[in-house]
């Protein structure tokens, strides 16, 4: 599994479909829900949008977690299968007033927590530009 992560409109989106141009779409920002592996047609998936479907979920970081494992059992079965996880950073710059949003920023950070955990590779993209964080050698 693979999280890339970043600033709103820094070039997430781009950097993985460069990479990546085979693999399956599934975004929170077109409206689409978060699948789960058993529906995933293709060998590559990209789950894109993480933070909003956090928001929309009443999930909790518990069952989050259950989520990601089965998708990273997915990828097990079969060394073809891999997931990219994207999901905007949005823990940075002044906290909001509202506790709903509080809430939403601190389960996403959660969720983003376990998420790292788990996954292979991690990279952060700013303005277009890639820096790995974390990469597990196979």
């Amino acid at each position: 599994m693979h999280f890339v992560t970043g600033g709103a409109f820094n070039g997430k989106s781009k950097w993985v479909r460069t990479k990546f141009p085979e693999a399956k779409w599934i975004s929170a920002y077109s409206g689409e829900s978060e699948s789960f592996p058993e529906e995933a047609e293709a060998p590559v998936v990209v789950l894109e949008g993480m933070e909003q479907w956090v928001k929309a979920s009443a999930n909790s970081r518990e069952e989050w977690t259950k989520v990601l494992e089965k998708w990273l059992e997915w990828e097990q079965v079969d060394s073809s299968r891999y997931v990219i996880f994207i999901g905007t950073d949005i823990s940075k710059g002044i906290v909001p007033i509202e506790k709903e949003h509080r809430d939403w920023r601190d389960r996403t950070g959660w969720v983003y927590q376990d998420l790292v955990a788990l996954c292979k590779q991690v990279d952060v993209i700013w303005y277009g530009i890639n820096q790995t964080i974390k990469e597990e050698v196979q």
